[in-house]
C-alpha cells in the first residue's frame, strides 16, 4: 500500500515538466502512508538529509510505532519516485521503491557512484567488478548458451561510460543506452523475458543498494 499510493501520488503529476513537484508527491505520500504501519522503522537509505525537506532523509524515523521498545524493528530502504525526470517528461519507466529488512540488514550506502554489474539467475556467479568486459560479456555468454553478439547489456547515457561502451561494442555486443533508471534496468537483467541481459555501468549507490535487494528476491 506504501508503494502504491506513492506511485498513485506522482502519477497525478506526470508529464507537468517539473520533476521537483513529481517527487515532493511521492514523497509526502510514502511518508504519509509509512506512518500508518505498525514498525518502528528508520530510513537507512534516502535521497537527502533534514534540510532538504521534502526527502525521506537518512536517519529519518516512520512508523506508528517508531520509539515504541515493543514494536517490530526495520531498516527501510527507498526511492520514493525513481525516474523523475521520465515521470515529469510523460515517460515510460519511472517506478516507486522500498526495500525493508531486519535492523541492520541493508548497507548503509552514502549518496556517491557505486560500480554496478547485474545479471540474471543463469549467469549468476559468472562476473567480476575487477574482470575486463570481455571477460565478463564472454562469461554471461556461456551461461546463456548465445553468442556474445546476441547479448542486449544496458548502460546509462553518460559521459562517464564512454569507454565502457566502447569496450562493449569491440567484444561484440549491443547496448541499450537510457537516460535515466539503471535500477529497473537492473531488475529487467534478472527477469527472463525482458530482452536485457546485463547492465553495466556506475551510478547511484542508494540505488544499487535497492537494485541489490531485488535481486535477491529474484535469487
Amino acid at each position: 500500500r506504501v508503494v502504491e499510493d506513492a506511485a498513485i501520488a506522482s502519477a497525478r503529476t506526470m508529464g507537468m515538466g517539473d520533476p521537483h513537484i513529481s517527487d515532493q508527491a511521492a514523497v509526502e505520500s510514502m511518508r504519509r502512508c509509512l506512518d500508518t504501519v505498525a514498525i518502528d522503522g528508520t530510513i537507512v537509505i534516502g535521497e537527502g538529509e533534514r534540510d532538504k525537506a521534502p526527502m525521506l532523509f537518512i536517519g529519518e524515523k516512520v512508523g506508528a510505532a517508531r520509539n515504541n521498545g515493543a514494536a517490530m524493528i526495520v531498516d527501510i530502504a527507498v526511492d520514493p519516485l525513481e525516474g523523475t525526470n521520465l515521470c515529469s517528461t510523460g515517460g515510460a519507466g519511472s517506478i516507486t521503491v522500498l526495500a525493508a529488512s531486519e535492523q541492520g540488514g541493508l548497507l548503509h550506502a552514502p549518496d556517491c557512484y557505486m560500480e554496478k554489474i547485474v545479471v540474471g539467475p543463469a549467469a549468476k556467479g559468472s562476473v567480476d567488478l575487477d574482470a575486463p568486459v570481455k571477460h565478463n560479456l564472454k562469461a554471461i555468454a556461456r551461461r546463456l548458451q548465445r553468442g556474445v553478439d546476441d547479448l542486449v547489456v544496458v548502460v546509462l547515457d553518460r559521459p562517464r561510460h564512454q569507454k565502457l561502451i566502447a569496450d562493449i561494442r569491440e567484444a561484440g555486443a549491443r547496448i541499450r543506452l537510457i537516460s535515466d533508471g539503471d535500477l529497473s534496468a537492473g531488475i529487467a537483467a534478472a527477469v527472463a523475458g525482458t530482452g536485457v541481459h546485463c547492465v553495466m555501468g556506475s551510478g547511484g549507490a542508494p540505488e544499487g543498494v535497492l537494485t541489490a535487494a531485488a535481486l535477491r528476491c529474484l535469487n
